[in-house]
């Protein structure tokens, strides 16, 4: 009668287990910076990050300097910014990962980490916005990136919090809030 009862337990112990969606967490992911150096997102632990698609030459471009003044803000309160140039919208990031980090640092004095050239979108999407963007991925939300300067607020145990659209400005209130909420 044990082995029975032990085999009907282990049964539906195994068949939950298997039911359960396990998902990524932010943290799972390696990505290359705008230097060529693999960057792990483990290192990001207990941080809140804000994730950003840019372009160089898009109508939003200039919320590079915004995105630059809140890093400066809020870094020492545990804010990251990963800035992921992608031309996937109207050829708007058209340069090399090389050119893209002269524009940046030249015209907008970007400090915040920026990492290589991806594609965020379509069949050649990156690994890391396939999780941000798909809720079978990364348990939360469906959020496919419409444009240039989409944000991704990541939160300190590495799951997606929310996101912020193209329109919406660094400084917006459901930025600033999440940044601030403890």
């Amino acid at each position: 009668m044990m082995k029975v009862v032990f085999f009907i337990f282990n049964f539906f112990a195994l068949t939950m287990m298997t039911n359960a969606q396990e998902y990524k967490s932010f943290y799972d992911f390696k990505v290359q910076t705008i230097d060529g150096q693999l960057f792990d997102l483990a290192t990001l632990k207990g941080k809140k990050v804000l994730v950003v698609n840019v372009a160089s030459k898009c109508g939003y471009t200039p919320q590079y300097a915004q995105l630059e003044e809140l890093y400066n803000k809020y870094h020492d309160n545990n804010l990251v910014i990963l800035g992921f140039p992608a031309n996937n919208f109207g050829s708007q990031e058209p340069g090399t990962n090389e050119e893209i980090k002269e524009f940046c640092t030249s015209r907008y004095h970007v400090t915040f980490p920026m990492m290589a050239k991806i594609s965020v979108k379509g069949n050649d999407i990156d690994p890391l916005y396939n999780w941000l963007t798909s809720k079978d991925q990364n348990g939360v939300l469906d959020a496919p990136v419409k444009w240039n300067f989409q944000k991704f607020m990541i939160n300190e145990q590495g799951q997606v919090a929310g996101f912020a659209t193209s329109g919406d400005k660094p400084f917006d209130d459901k930025i600033i809030s999440w940044i601030e909420k403890n």
